[in-house]
């Protein structure tokens, strides 16, 4: 059995959780690499990433390249002397990285591979009406999310569970299928499974203003779907148009009622207690959303203070 040296590479939250459940199994993590400081908010104040603030917790060795490339990054991550290295929502590596440790290097990407390959699993799975997902461990190579599969996890979507809630059940299925990854890398027993490319593979682009906004034309389920996959991050938006005014609005979380209306698509019909927009074969209902300069909020505390108009619509 080979003694693990371990670099572990990660940015956001969903990292810190598998960094933790590394650590907490008693492996030796020689060095941390994450993304370079940089600001953010209106203040433009130096934001820390998720995976710094835990290095420093835990007094970990930890490394912020701006350029993987750069010979003095390169000399720092070979004197480390890591026999492996583990990469989790990180960015792309250059070969001379990825190729450095004895053991190699392993991602653990949050699907099924090789379908949702890309920057985000998570919301795409469920913006397109998937019932599972899961997370998969695979050796690095030369291209995004392609390498050699070490070990697959399979999990069930819930109907109305959102992108955030699912993030949150796949770190911990993520966090033990690293663990289960690294027994088998240290007892020599790694046998890898080859990606196999067909037409039918689903990708998972990067999210963006366009892909995210509403299609109200779009049938209910897959605008219930949008919603879900956004929430609470970066979040569904549309345009919301009441007499003179238009705004742009976001939407967190929704709920679909299947029920035949004559109204207009994306009329929004509103009383004192629940705001819910026509769709094609029924309404969205609203149940958490954010006005411009406003903070998010239920539909019900935002009928207190607003009426809208029998002309308000959402586009």
């Amino acid at each position: 059995m080979e003694k693990l040296r371990i670099i572990f590479m990660g940015t956001p939250e969903f990292a810190v959780g598998i960094l933790d459940t590394i650590l907490k199994n008693n492996y030796e993590v020689v060095g941390v690499i994450t993304a370079a400081d940089k600001p953010a908010g209106r203040g433009q104040k130096i934001k820390y990433s998720a995976v710094k603030e835990y290095a420093l917790a835990n007094n970990l060795t930890l490394l912020q390249p701006a350029n993987l490339k750069d010979e003095g990054f390169l000399a720092e991550l070979k004197a480390l002397n890591a026999n492996l290295q583990i990469v989790v929502a990180f960015r792309m590596l250059p070969k001379v990285v990825w190729e450095m440790p004895a053991l190699g290097t392993f991602n653990l990407h949050a699907s099924l591979l090789p379908n949702y390959r890309g920057a985000a699993p998570i919301n795409w799975a469920i913006i397109n009406g998937e019932t599972k997902t899961g997370v998969t461990t695979f050796f690095i190579d030369d291209k995004i999310d392609t390498g050699a599969m070490i070990l697959n996890s399979e999990i069930a979507i819930q109907p109305e569970e959102s992108a955030g809630q699912l993030h949150d059940r796949l770190m911990l299925l993520g966090s033990a299928t690293v663990i289960d990854t690294l027994k088998v890398i240290e007892d020599g027993n790694v046998n890898t499974t080859i990606q196999e490319d067909n037409d039918n593979i689903k990708t998972a682009y990067k999210l963006n203003k366009e892909n995210c906004k509403i299609d109200w034309s779009k049938s209910g389920i897959e605008i219930n779907n949008l919603i879900r996959g956004l929430s609470p991050y970066p979040a569904s938006w549309c345009f919301l148009k009441d007499k003179n005014e238009e705004l742009s609005i976001k939407i967190y979380e929704a709920k679909l009622i299947l029920e035949a209306h004559s109204h207009q698509t994306g009329k929004l019909i509103s009383n004192k207690k629940e705001l819910k927009v026509a769709v094609e074969n029924g309404f969205i209902l609203l149940l958490s959303l954010q006005l411009p300069g406003k903070k998010r909020m239920q539909a019900a505390e935002l009928l207190n203070g607003i009426t809208f108009s029998d002309d308000a619509k959402v586009y």
